[in-house]
């Protein structure tokens, strides 16, 4: 990581702390709690508001908003629209996480109407950021059928028709603009093994962007630099861990005490 580099993420990571940015929630009913842990462990503050009537004023008075399409309930999906839209009038940042999109009907159109409001972040595998361009079929559930490589132009066309930044999740991770890709290197293997690591990431990123606006950060920037905070605590949590069970806890405590210097591990192009 080069100093520019580690100064941004450095940078991000102080604002996240310093402004405990409120993310609001939509997300799927398997990952909800260990959702909220990640977030307070890193210093931001979780609410899940997914009653429609409730979800667009509160998404207008958040600091960042996370749409999760993991198990869409007639309700969240009317929550859902009503967030993105109240957030977009009042200029808050947020993130779409399409999970198993184009394998599933219902959540692909969702996704699909979403993604045209112009989130400020799309995160996903790669399977998932091709189905969503309407390049192909989705992955298996939640799993990655695709290259991260492979859906570069995917979400470029994403990141040109709709202004958002695209983060493609793999062994390593692909932030993407309309002009530009930054890799970020890291993590842990083990996040596979526990439920919501990649859910969880969601709302992780829409805390960053949504701190990045008290900061010159830009939302690529501070995609980028959520991601490398989140690799360099997975690869601690891992080498403290003895399986799933331990490292799910030595997860959020890495998040809490996650430093600067432990930023150098995670390499950045």
């Amino acid at each position: 990581m080069s100093m520019m580099d580690r100064a941004i993420v450095s940078s991000a990571l102080e604002a996240v702390r310093e402004t405990s940015p409120l993310v609001s929630c939509i997300t799927n009913s398997v990952v909800t709690n260990f959702t909220a842990n990640v977030l307070l462990a890193i210093g931001a503050a979780p609410a899940m508001v997914d009653i429609v009537g409730e979800a667009g004023p509160f998404a207008s008075i958040a600091s960042g908003l996370l749409i999760n399409l993991g198990t869409p309930t007639p309700e969240q999906r009317e929550a859902a629209r009503e967030a993105a839209s109240a957030a977009v009038a009042a200029d808050v940042p947020w993130v779409l996480d399409p999970v198993a999109v184009g394998a599933l009907v219902h959540r692909t159109d969702l996704a699909r109407e979403l993604v045209t409001m112009g989130p400020t972040v799309v995160r996903g595998n790669a399977s998932e950021i091709i189905a969503l361009a309407g390049e192909g079929a989705g992955g298996r559930g939640v799993d990655a059928s695709d290259e991260v490589e492979s859906a570069f132009e995917a979400a470029q066309l994403i990141a040109r028709n709709y202004g958002s930044v695209v983060a493609i999740s793999g062994a390593t991770d692909a932030i993407v603009s309309a002009d530009q890709i930054i890799r970020v290197g890291g993590g842990a293997e083990m996040l596979t093994r526990v439920t919501g690591g990649g859910c969880a990431l969601g709302a992780f990123l829409a805390a960053f962007v949504g701190a990045a606006k008290t900061r010159a950060v830009t939302p690529l920037e501070a995609v980028a630099a959520g991601h490398a905070v989140y690799s360099a605590a997975g690869e601690i949590a891992q080498e403290k861990a003895s399986g799933p069970g331990t490292f799910q806890m030595h997860f959020l405590d890495s998040l809490y005490l996650v430093s600067t210097d432990d930023l150098d591990r995670i390499p950045l192009s």
